[in-house]
């Protein structure tokens, strides 16, 4: 194997700081990036080494810029680099890059990121290997009558989408042709700015839709397994904010399927590192339907850990070393060994105020005091008592993820560790989660992608007493 001694973590806050961890334990040095706005993050300081990226570019154009990120790498002498989520992670360009400069890519081949990092292209593998998919378009042309045409031939009502990315950017449902031409402008500027790629299509809409996804890992011998399944039917604008595994609603045959389906995928692209494939599941009919896959590391991972026992983030950099899939040193075991055990989920927890239309908010944590006990997991970006929420970057403070032996004891937890949060100087979304993971049809398992959009009563918050503080 080619040990890798030292890692460059291409991103910020929580992502980040998950990755030094992993890599800490693995005693392997760590060098972190940083934009101007964020001198004084966390991610900073859990690093080795820290390094100013984009001196002189924006908040975010900083951590796209993918020369200044391979100077840095070059310079601090890393041996590879990891991209994290979001920002560069989907970029073949930035995978290339890498493999320029002689430094390790944690992630899949750029000729893999192109065929399943773009929806469309994906799309179009995913039929190759039998893998049934939702009716849509192609890319779109700019040309709008020409785009109407393709919505018209799959049908109204539609979803609109960034070709490259994900993370709800770029997205809009479109419900008739009157509305395409302004939401296809919002979409591909959404899209640019996120992803660096204004590409959009058009995809039909399924109205009562469990959103599923199966985690894949392929190391670089030809060897694939999963780790079962996450349900992220609780969505926000196309937002992910709670997470569980395993689906409760899906039957064995269904999870066997369902999982088989995403491996015959990822083995048509000899797929390696940790990847997710996407579905949507007909509440009504029980249909599956391919979506996209996310070649990189998830938000939502620490689901599937807690349920597995599989630390990602290892594997991936064990992979990236030259470890076999169900060897020891690889920490990924052969498929028959990987088994659920238990249940778990993940709660959001940001700066939005829920109660002024979830407006991020920003300023100084006044006060900050979190959850803990058995059971719980916390990943935290920018929270601690006297830390500066910024308005440049993404609202989340920390991920909240709870293991139960059963699901009425995973919810339980979670309601227990939310209720332990105390949050001071500025909004959060803690109240608005405590009504979701109560909410009866969340209890019962048969939330939609409209779950939240379709209950009024989880805007309904008691008023904050906040004794301690007035102690």
């Amino acid at each position: 194997m080619n040990s890798i001694r030292s890692i460059l973590i291409a991103n910020r806050s929580e992502i980040a700081i998950r990755v030094m961890r992993a890599a800490s334990e693995m005693n392997i040095r760590t060098v972190a990036i940083y934009a101007e706005e964020d001198k004084l993050a966390l991610h900073r300081t859990k690093a080795d080494e820290a390094y100013q990226v984009g001196a002189g570019k924006k908040p975010i154009a900083a951590y796209l810029d993918i020369p200044d990120i391979i100077r840095i790498a070059k310079e601090a002498g890393v041996d590879a680099i990891h991209p994290g989520y979001g920002f560069l992670s989907e970029n073949p360009e930035f995978a290339e890059a890498c493999a320029a400069a002689g430094i390790t890519f944690i992630g899949p081949r750029p000729q893999v990121m192109r065929q399943l990092g773009n929806k469309v292209a994906a799309r179009e593998l995913a039929q190759a290997a039998g893998v049934p998919v939702v009716p849509a378009t192609g890319a779109l042309p700019y040309d709008i009558a020409a785009a109407k045409q393709l919505a018209a031939n799959v049908g109204y009502p539609l979803m609109l989408k960034a070709s490259w990315g994900g993370g709800g950017r770029g997205m809009r449902v479109v419900e008739h042709e009157g509305e395409l031409a302004d939401a296809m402008d919002v979409a591909r500027r959404e899209a640019l700015a996120a992803f660096g790629n204004d590409e959009v299509y058009l995809e039909k809409l399924v109205r009562r839709a469990h959103h599923v996804e199966v985690q894949v890992l392929g190391d670089q011998h030809g060897n694939l397994v999963h780790l079962f399944e996450r349900d992220c039917s609780v969505q926000r604008r196309n937002q992910k904010v709670v997470e569980r595994a395993p689906a409760p609603y899906l039957s064995e045959q269904q999870r066997s399927e369902l999982c088989a389906a995403a491996l015959k995928l990822a083995r048509q692209v000899d797929y390696t590192h940790a990847g997710t494939v996407e579905f949507l599941q007909d509440a009504d009919s029980g249909q599956f339907y391919f979506i996209e896959v996310n070649p990189r590391i998830q938000v939502e991972h620490t689901v599937t850990e807690a349920v597995t026992g599989v630390d990602i983030v290892k594997a991936q950099i064990r992979i990236s070393e030259g470890a076999r899939i169900g060897s020891e040193e690889s920490f990924v075991p052969a498929q028959s060994d990987i088994r659920l055990s238990g249940h778990a989920l993940q709660c959001r927890v940001t700066t939005e105020d829920p109660e002024n239309g979830f407006t991020p908010d920003y300023g100084r944590l006044t006060a900050y005091r979190s959850a803990a006990g058995f059971g719980v997991r916390l990943d935290g970006g920018t929270a601690y008592g006297g830390a500066v929420i910024t308005p440049f970057y993404d609202s989340l403070l920390v991920k909240v993820t709870v293991w139960g032996h059963t699901a009425s004891e995973a919810n339980a937890r979670m309601h227990r560790a939310l209720r332990e949060f105390r949050i001071r100087g500025v909004s959060s979304n803690l109240p608005f989660l405590q009504n979701v993971i109560t909410h009866p049809l969340f209890v019962s398992g048969q939330c939609t992608t409209r779950f939240i959009d379709s209950s009024p009563e989880l805007f309904r918050f008691s008023a904050r007493r906040d004794r301690a503080t007035k102690l």
